[in-house]
C-alpha cells in the first residue's frame, strides 16, 4: 500500500522560497495540471507543483530551439541532477530552487523519482525522431512521458488505508497517464506534423488511409480521417475507464484533483469526437469557466460517482 508519512518535516523558508518558485511556473505554464492541483492540501499541491517543474524543464529541453548535441547534453546533465536529488545530496541552499523543492519532496512523500528518469527517456526518443509502427510501441513512449507522471504523482497522494486493490493503483495510474497522453496526441496532430513529428501508430494511420500526414487544416485526400480519430477516441476512453479505478483508493481531495485533471481531458475528447477536423484547423482546448466548472465537479466527486457506478459498457466492449 502506498501511504504518505504521518509527519512531514518542517519546511524552512529557503525550501518555501523554491516551492514558491515552482508553484509560479506551474501556474504560469500549467494549462490544465494547475486546475486539479488547487484542490490538494498545502503540502501535497508543493510536492505536485515541483513534480510539474522538473519535468517543465525536461520538456523545455526537449522543445526548445538548441542544437539536437546540446539538448541531449542538456537531458544528461538533468539526469544528473536528479540522481543528486535522488542520493539526499542537494541541500536547502542550493541555487537552483526546483532541485531543492523536489529533493524535500521526495523527502515528504514516497515518490518513485525513477519516473523522472523515463521522462527523460521519453523526451530522448523524441530528439532521435522515432515513430511507431503499433499502438504497443506508442505505449513504451506514453507510459514515460505520461505514465510515469502519473506514478509519480501517485506518491504525492498516496492511497486510503483499506482500500480495496490497492497493490494495483500504481497500474491505474500509469493507465490514467496513458489516456491522457493519447489525447495530447489527438489534439496536436496537426501541430506535431508541422514540427516534423508523427505519434500516432503507423498501422492506424496506414488502416485509415492517412499514412500521407497531416500538413493542412483538411485530411489527407481520399482519406478517413474521422474514422481514424473515432477509433483512437475510443482507445482513449477505455483507458480513461481503467485508469479512473484509482479514484477510490485515493483520499477526497487527491480524488478530486484526479478527477479534476482527466475530467478536462475527457470533455476535450468530446469535443474532438464531435468535430475530428478541428484538430487539423487548430488546437482545441477548453475555456476557463469549463475547466472550473470540471475541478468543483471533481471536488464534490461527481465525477468519481459516475465513473465508478456507472461505467461504460460500449467504451469497454469496443475497447480497440
Amino acid at each position: 500500500m502506498i501511504r504518505t508519512v504521518d509527519s512531514p518535516p518542517r519546511v524552512s523558508a529557503p525550501v518555501l522560497a523554491a516551492y514558491s518558485y515552482c508553484e509560479t511556473v506551474t501556474g504560469q505554464q500549467a494549462r490544465n495540471f494547475a486546475y486539479g492541483i488547487r484542490l490538494l492540501p498545502a503540502a501535497k499541491r508543493r510536492a505536485m507543483s515541483a513534480l510539474y517543474a522538473f519535468s517543465r524543464r525536461v520538456d523545455d529541453i526537449g522543445d526548445g530551439e538548441l542544437a539536437g548535441e546540446v539538448k541531449l547534453t542538456r537531458l544528461e546533465e538533468t539526469r544528473a541532477l536528479l540522481a543528486r536529488v535522488r542520493e539526499g545530496a542537494i541541500e536547502e541552499d542550493h541555487t537552483d530552487p526546483v532541485a531543492v523543492a523536489l529533493a524535500h519532496a521526495a523527502r515528504t512523500f514516497p515518490i518513485p523519482l525513477g519516473g523522472l528518469d523515463e521522462l527523460i527517456d521519453g523526451v530522448q526518443m523524441d530528439l532521435r525522431g522515432e515513430t511507431y509502427e503499433t499502438w504497443d510501441d506508442l505505449k513504451v513512449y506514453c507510459r514515460c512521458v505520461a505514465g510515469a507522471i502519473g506514478r509519480l504523482s501517485l506518491g504525492v497522494f498516496g492511497t486510503e488505508p483499506g482500500a480495496r486493490g490497492a497493490e494495483r493503483a500504481p497500474e491505474y495510474a500509469d493507465t490514467l497517464g496513458l489516456a491522457l497522453q493519447l489525447t495530447n496526441i489527438l489534439r496536436d496532430v496537426r501541430e506535431d506534423a508541422t514540427g516534423g513529428r508523427t505519434y500516432l501508430p503507423a498501422d492506424d494511420l496506414a488502416k485509415f488511409g492517412c499514412t500521407a500526414g497531416f500538413d493542412g487544416p483538411a485530411p489527407p485526400e481520399g482519406s478517413d480521417f474521422p474514422g481514424l480519430v473515432h477509433f483512437e477516441v475510443r482507445r482513449a476512453r477505455a483507458l480513461f475507464a481503467e485508469g479512473y479505478r484509482l479514484l477510490p483508493m485515493l483520499d477526497r481531495r487527491s480524488g478530486a484533483c484526479v478527477a479534476a485533471m482527466a475530467g478536462i481531458y475527457r470533455r476535450l475528447l468530446d469535443r474532438i469526437e464531435r468535430d475530428p477536423q478541428a484538430v487539423l484547423r487548430g488546437r482545441v482546448s477548453l475555456p476557463g469557466r469549463e475547466k472550473a466548472y470540471v475541478a468543483v465537479r471533481g471536488l464534490s466527486g461527481l465525477d468519481t460517482r459516475h465513473v465508478t457506478r456507472h461505467p461504460s459498457r460500449r467504451t469497454v466492449r469496443r475497447r480497440a
